[in-house]
């Protein structure tokens, strides 16, 4: 049994003559009787009457008939699939990142997926978190690397990719150098060097304020946690980074834990209906496991 013969099988039933169902099928009327008949052969029973002036199904040509029909569809979603994954090699992908992303290494991770994914071509750009949340409910990005600072925003679907404590640095010749954890009401009292609002980071230190009854003063805001660190290490105030980025600067930094604890969250997001091309699908699946 053969593809074309069950397509002719089904033309012929569906046009109720020969001749309408190879013009149908863009073939010569002989050609669709003799398949036909090698198809009969094969089964060995007549599909079709053929005593009448129109052509018609037996009983056994009836109930082959939904088979072949499921048989076609099952090869057209074969087809369908080979080529969204051809559209996937000519996809394009839209991808959003926070300007820190602290132990993950994203270069890494774009490499090996644009190794499995050649022809797909990712435009990357950088955020605050509450910008690239917006772009992603609005499709203007398919996938994200965004910070959490109270659980995963409305409208989309997340995945934790870095769970970090956040520590306050300082100065080797600070005031609070001889201390090794701070409270939330210590920092009250002093100059802090933070994230912008919209970030991560910044929400988590808000909330923690607002949940102590406490205000935080930031003086110095900057979007680098790199550049937070080193205006800390300048004796400008006290700055809050991850546990990573303190201990890489080990030596020049002085670190103090927080009291309560406070975590920043890095995560991977997406719509929640789901991304729009086999690019951005083929890319989210690839950072779930890579990331």
């Amino acid at each position: 049994m053969e593809l074309h013969q069950l397509e002719y099988f089904v033309a012929v039933a569906e046009e109720a003559n020969f001749t309408r169902a190879a013009a149908r099928m863009h073939v010569a009327q002989p050609g669709v009787s003799a398949q036909i008949r090698r198809l009969e052969r094969e089964l060995g029973q007549p599909l079709f009457d053929r005593s009448g002036r129109t052509v018609r199904l037996t009983g056994v040509g009836e109930a082959a008939l939904p088979h072949a029909r499921a048989a076609l569809a099952a090869v057209a979603a074969v087809r369908e699939t080979v080529a969204e994954h051809e559209g996937l090699v000519r996809g394009q992908v839209a991808m959003g990142m926070v300007t820190s992303l602290g132990p993950v290494e994203l270069p890494e991770f774009l490499a090996g997926f644009a190794e499995r994914y050649p022809g797909v071509e990712i435009t990357l750009s950088e955020a605050n978190s509450d910008l690239m949340i917006e772009a992603l409910r609005e499709g203007r990005m398919d996938v994200a690397v965004i910070g959490l600072a109270d659980g995963v925003p409305a409208g989309l679907t997340a995945q934790i990719v870095l769970d970090e404590e956040l520590v306050a640095v300082t100065a080797p010749r600070d005031e609070f150098a001889d201390r090794t954890s701070l409270t939330l009401a210590d920092l009250a009292e002093r100059s802090l060097i933070c994230l912008p609002k919209g970030t991560g980071m910044r929400g988590v230190l808000d909330r923690g304020f607002a949940a102590a009854g406490l205000r935080s003063r930031v003086t110095i805001e900057a979007s680098d946690p790199n550049v937070l660190a080193k205006l800390a290490m300048r004796g400008l105030g006290v700055a809050l980074v991850p546990r990573s980025l303190a201990r890489y600067y080990a030596g020049e930094l002085h670190t103090l834990r927080l009291r309560p604890e406070l975590r920043g969250q890095l995560a991977l997001a997406w719509r929640s209906n789901g991304p729009a091309g086999p690019a951005a699908r083929a890319l989210i699946e690839f950072a779930q496991s890579a990331l």
